[in-house]
């Protein structure tokens, strides 16, 4: 397999108007993957205070990963020919609203349609800001902004639980959406200022593709959200998993037979995005799926309360950065196979201690082992997939990408609650009754370890002139 060659550094360091630039869009991403896992340990108060039950509970969390996968292409594409800056403070808008909507909410029908308002906000500032952050950034300044970008998607959701868990325990439930809107005001200021324009590139709207691609995927991730609750088996998950994939299979027809395609679908065939979007599928899947776990089996386990949950996820939110800060470096020198495959080792290392399920202290070690590795990951399928956009697709492999991290995060929560069955439903389940589930992931992390040293790019720096 050949070598995937980096930009050479030009410049060689990055300049303090990017590093402001990075920082400020960095703040802008946080958001969103926080609020992938922000409301984990904020559910129960919710169904308390707006008295709803666990099916509409878990749409609390799950509506807004499937507006979030189902919409991101569309809105990547809006950034290709509308131009990024403009869709970004767009989707930034957006977002804003839509969280002081769930804040100031007094119903779960005004909560579900600012959560879905907030995964559309998201779909079109996601993919958006990564375009934007590529367009100001080149060179070894790129490399560096993908590592700071890959290790926010692995951080933002790690914090998620803790954030929440403080937020909800200190101020309330309603401030894991309230904490957004100053946020976003701030950007909303901050970022005409510091960003410039990105033209965008006139095309037609390619409509019916947007259309399939978003309803299929949308089917695609309720599905696995529904296979969670109501089982693999079940008539709404078969026929939606089947819907989906004939959407999905139209849409490729359509695509192939469009003047200006909304995805290439040759793109896909491409090794270095079909390899970082494997790779996020499987880390956002491992994560967010031990998340949701590791934060209820704390509380209904060990009987932990919010705020003890979220202290006890500091530690694996800090692996996850620690993890990604370490990954970042070592692709400079290090080929991205083997550090894909060493880091889902180590992940898999995690997910076997975690599924000792001996104690408290076990879980805590395996979920912050785990997130380590994961760390590492998710940097480098971020650089694997996007260490050589170009001007013309950086949005549209900013939105595959993202794609693949919403459904990797619906598909983990789906598999592991699916595996762990009754356990989720008993009142006083046992040490060991997520062992099996535990044990499960360390498998899929194995599997695509092994995977992993075959389709992998080995993505190498180019050298500098006069050093070859």
């Amino acid at each position: 397999m050949r070598d995937i060659a980096l930009a050479s550094p030009q410049p060689s360091s990055m300049t303090r108007r990017q590093a402001t630039t990075i920082v400020v869009l960095a703040v802008a991403q946080l958001m969103l993957v926080l609020d992938v896992t922000v409301v984990n340990v904020a559910l129960p108060d919710i169904g308390t205070e707006l008295n709803v039950g666990r099916t509409t509970l878990t749409w609390v969390m799950t509506i807004y990963t499937t507006l979030f996968g189902g919409l991101v292409l569309l809105g990547g594409k809006a950034a290709d020919v509308f131009g990024a800056r403009r869709v970004l403070i767009a989707g930034v808008l957006l977002f804003t609203i839509s969280s002081l909507i769930c804040a100031v909410a007094g119903n779960a029908v005004t909560l579900l349609a600012g959560r879905a308002a907030q995964g559309a906000g998201a779909a079109l500032l996601s993919p958006a800001a990564l375009a934007v952050l590529l367009a100001h950034t080149n060179g070894a300044a790129r490399g560096k902004a993908l590592a700071v970008w890959g290790a926010l998607s692995a951080v933002g959701t790690a914090l998620g639980v803790s954030v929440g868990g403080i937020l909800t325990s200190s101020l309330g439930w309603e401030w894991v959406f309230a904490i957004n809107v100053p946020i976003g005001a701030l950007l909303l200021v901050v970022l005409p200022i510091l960003t410039s324009p990105v033209r965008g590139t006139p095309a037609r709207s390619d409509v019916p593709g947007a259309i399939f691609v978003t309803a299929g995927t949308a089917l695609i991730v309720y599905a696995l959200v529904n296979a969670g609750s109501s089982g693999w088996a079940a008539p709404g998950t078969i026929f939606a998993l089947a819907m989906g994939a004939v959407l999905w299979a139209t849409f490729a027809l359509v695509e192939q037979r469009t003047a200006e395609p909304l995805l290439k679908i040759s793109l896909l065939a491409e090794p270095s995005i079909a390899a970082g979007s494997l790779l996020m599928i499987v880390a956002t899947g491992l994560m967010v799926g031990n998340f949701f776990l590791g934060s209820f089996a704390l509380q209904r386990v060990y009987g932990d309360g919010a705020l003890a949950v979220g202290l006890e996820f500091l530690p694996v939110a800090i692996a996850v950065g620690a993890g990604a800060q370490l990954g970042g470096r070592l692709l400079q020198s290090v080929s991205a196979r083997w550090i894909a495959t060493l880091s889902l080792g180590l992940a898999a290392l995690g997910e076997g201690t975690a599924a000792l399920g001996q104690s408290r202290g076990t879980l805590i070690v395996g979920l912050t082992l785990a997130s380590f590795g994961i760390g590492a990951v998710f940097v480098t399928a971020f650089s694997a997939s996007l260490a050589a956009a170009g001007a013309k697709d950086r949005g549209l492999r900013s939105a595959v990408v993202s794609t693949a991290h919403e459904l990797g995060g619906a598909f983990g929560v789906a598999l592991m609650s699916s595996i762990a069955g009754s356990a989720l439903t008993a009142h006083h389940p046992t040490t060991d009754a997520f062992s099996r589930t535990f044990a499960v992931a360390a498998a899929i992390a194995t599997l695509t370890a092994v995977c992993a040293t075959a389709i992998v790019p080995a993505a190498r720096k180019e050298s500098a002139p006069g050093q070859r």
